[in-house]
Parts: structure tokens; C-alpha cells; sequence
């Protein structure tokens, strides 16, 4: 059984990270494996309907990944957290202040507005990644199973007309994001390499799930954005990364896929 060991204290909580393939659970995996967690990771698998399976509402109600649970001595029953950044933002409470960007510079604590650029950034991002970055994405996505579906050959031109329409739509609006985030790595605070400046943060977790696959399937490519890819890179060349992805090849003996755009 994996436990983990709370900042500050003895006090032992086990984590077990309900994973599902091509989902956005992978997020946590790579965050509990930075800061050095301990976890169970239980693995489920989509249907061919390319759904998550009826056993994760089990564990909740609305049935999708990720879904973490905890439980510390003397709980009589785990904590159920949904949603990424508020899983994000769970853990880095109690495990992982480093990955949270100061607040105030000295002596400004608590005022409006003088909020350091790092945490105004940190927040933002937090929030961007579903809220702004996803919607685009999600439609390419949607027009793509259009395209494939299986039809008779003499709908195939009316179905790959409305496709090739909501890409028409949607990529100018990638294309400003990935505008935008090209924009933002190169006036990184501090000359830093990631989005909110020289350390990695919670924020660069959240963004790596609509980022990957990005490069090869919505047109965020290396001439195009030059700087917004080395950073992608540099995120995958982490070691705590590339061993979160092993851990889900070996538990699935499956190549580890991102189910982006």
C-alpha cells in the first residue's frame, strides 16, 4: 500500500490517482511523480464508444478522470477531489508551496493590485487552460470523428465540408492562442523558461494537457512558433515527465497517447 508523508508533519495519507487512458489524468500523474509523492495509480480504460468506463462513478458520480482520492489516519472514508487544477491546487497546498509563485513582493503584502507578475500569471493560467485554451481544441477534436465517421460515400463530401469548416474556425483561433503563448515564454518574468517565470509551476501542469499534441495535430509547429515549442520540450524532458509516462506504459502495456486535437 503507497503512502504518503504530509509537509510538516508525520502524519501519513494515502493517494490513489484514478487514471484514465487518453484523459487529462495524466496531469496528475506527472504532478504527484514532482513532488516526489508516493500514490496508488488505478488504470481504466475507455469504452468503444471512446467513454470512460461505468466503474469510475464508483468513485464519482459524474464518472470522469482524473479523480484522486486521500485518506489520512482516522478518516473513516477517502476525500474524492475532481477537476485537475482543483486537484492541482489541492496537493500543492500541503505538498508543494515551491510549485506556487510568490504572491507580494516584500513590504506589499495584502494590497490590491501589487501582486507579483509570476503569481498574476500562475492564477491566470490556472484558469486558461480549460476555460480558454480547451474549447478550440476540443472542437477540432469533434470535427475530426466527423470526418472519420462511417458513412455512405455519398455523404462523405457534406460531412467533410462541415468538418473542414469548423477547422477553418477554429484553427485562426489556435493560431492566436498559440500567438499569445509564444508571446508570453519570451517576456517570461525573469527571463524565465516557463510561463510564469524561471521555476516550474502549477500553471505549467495545467497547460501541458492541451499543449501536447498541439505541435503535430492543431498547428502549433516548431517554424511557427519557435519559442512556445523549445518549452514544450523542455517540459517533456523532465525527468518527473518522462517517468510518469513510463509508469502509465508499463501499467497499461500500451504507448502512452495524448488525446488532443
Amino acid at each position: 500500500m503507497a503512502t504518503t508523508e504530509q509537509a510538516g508533519s508525520k502524519e501519513q495519507a494515502k493517494i490513489t490517482l484514478h487514471w484514465l487512458e487518453e484523459s487529462r489524468s495524466h496531469r496528475i500523474v506527472w504532478l504527484l511523480e514532482e513532488l516526489g509523492l508516493e500514490y496508488d495509480l488505478k488504470v481504466y480504460y475507455r469504452t468503444k464508444e471512446r467513454l470512460a468506463p461505468p466503474e469510475l462513478k464508483e468513485v464519482h458520480p459524474l464518472g470522469k478522470s482524473p479523480v484522486l482520492t486521500i485518506q489520512a489516519p482516522g478518516m473513516e472514508k477517502p476525500k474524492v477531489l475532481v477537476e485537475s487544477a482543483f486537484i492541482i491546487e489541492y496537493l500543492l497546498d500541503y505538498y508543494g508551496q515551491q510549485l506556487v509563485p510568490r504572491r507580494y513582493p516584500d513590504g506589499k503584502d495584502a494590497q490590491i493590485g501589487q501582486e507579483t507578475e509570476e503569481w498574476t500569471r500562475y492564477r491566470v493560467y490556472m484558469h486558461y487552460a480549460e476555460g480558454s485554451m480547451m474549447p478550440p481544441l476540443t472542437a477540432k477534436l469533434i470535427s475530426s470523428g466527423i470526418r472519420s465517421a462511417p458513412l455512405p460515400f455519398f455523404l462523405k463530401p457534406i460531412t467533410r465540408s462541415i468538418a473542414d469548416q469548423i477547422d477553418g474556425t477554429f484553427n485562426k483561433i489556435l493560431a492566436g492562442h498559440f500567438e499569445y503563448l509564444e508571446s508570453q515564454i519570451a517576456s517570461s518574468p525573469q527571463n524565465g523558461q516557463f510561463l510564469c517565470g524561471p521555476e516550474l509551476t502549477g500553471a505549467d501542469i495545467m497547460m501541458i494537457f492541451p499543449l501536447d499534441g498541439s505541435q503535430s495535430r492543431a498547428g502549433a509547429t516548431a517554424d511557427k512558433y519557435p519559442k512556445l515549442n523549445a518549452y514544450i520540450d523542455r517540459i517533456k524532458e523532465r525527468p518527473a515527465y518522462q517517468k510518469a509516462i513510463k509508469l502509465v506504459e508499463d501499467a497499461t502495456g500500451k504507448p502512452f497517447k495524448a488525446i488532443v486535437g
